[in-house]
Formats: structure tokens, C-alpha cells, sequence
């Protein structure tokens, strides 16, 4: 049976969702790294007045790499609770997972070298 919509349950659904990224973001230390980075590049996007097209571009990439390394970080801790001893299709599993946070944190920097190199290169 179908559930009706709910604007309790909806407003529980974004409570839980707030909860996973506190936990990510308390317990993950490549999360620090990443929101660290987040704030440098906020910075710098403020002090060489980005536009906004370059402001989307820098948002969807923070978006992107957080939401991998959240994503990479839960499956690690589901295979270490599925298969506490080493397991070679684990180690592939958790290796994929995060190959796949650093195209999104390469393709990152690509967007940051394409947006701040021209800025900075203007300061010389």
C-alpha cells in the first residue's frame, strides 16, 4: 500500500539526512580536508570577485567531491560491518570507491585551474 505524503515524515527524512552530514563531516578526516578546501576556495572565489557561472562551476564541483567522499565513506563502513576480516572483493570495492572521490576531486581541480590560473597568472 501506498503511504500518503506526510509533511512530518518529509521534515523527518531532512532531519536524518542533516544528521548523516554531521556525522560525515565529525568522523571523516578526508571530510575535514575536503571542507577545508571548500573554505579556501570560497575565499579565494570572494577576493578574485568570481563570476557567476564561475561560482556554479565552483559549487557543483565542492558538491560533487563531498558527495563522493560521503558516499565512498558509507560504503567503507558498510563492508566493514558486512566483512569485518580482509576480503580481496572488499579491498576492490573500497579502492573503487575511492577512485571514483578522486576523478571527482581531480576533475575539481581541473575546474579550479581553469577558473583561478587566469586570476592568479594576472597578479605577475
Amino acid at each position: 500500500m501506498k503511504k500518503m505524503f506526510s509533511m512530518k515524515a518529509r521534515l523527518a527524512s531532512f532531519k536524518n539526512a542533516w544528521r548523516g552530514v554531521t556525522v560525515f563531516v565529525r568522523q571523516e578526516h578526508n571530510a575535514w580536508i575536503h571542507c577545508a578546501m571548500t573554505v579556501l576556495v570560497i575565499i579565494a572565489g570572494l577576493l578574485f570577485h568570481i563570476s557567476t557561472d564561475e561560482w556554479i562551476a565552483v559549487f557543483f564541483a565542492i558538491g560533487l567531491v563531498l558527495a563522493a567522499e560521503a558516499i565512498n565513506s558509507a560504503i567503507e563502513g558498510l563492508s566493514d560491518v558486512v566483512q569485518p576480516e580482509k576480503d580481496d572483493r572488499i579491498r576492490d570495492v573500497k579502492d573503487i570507491c575511492a577512485g571514483a572521490v578522486l576523478i571527482c576531486a581531480i576533475t575539481a581541480a581541473i575546474i579550479g585551474v581553469i577558473i583561478f590560473l587566469p586570476k592568479l597568472l594576472m597578479l605577475l
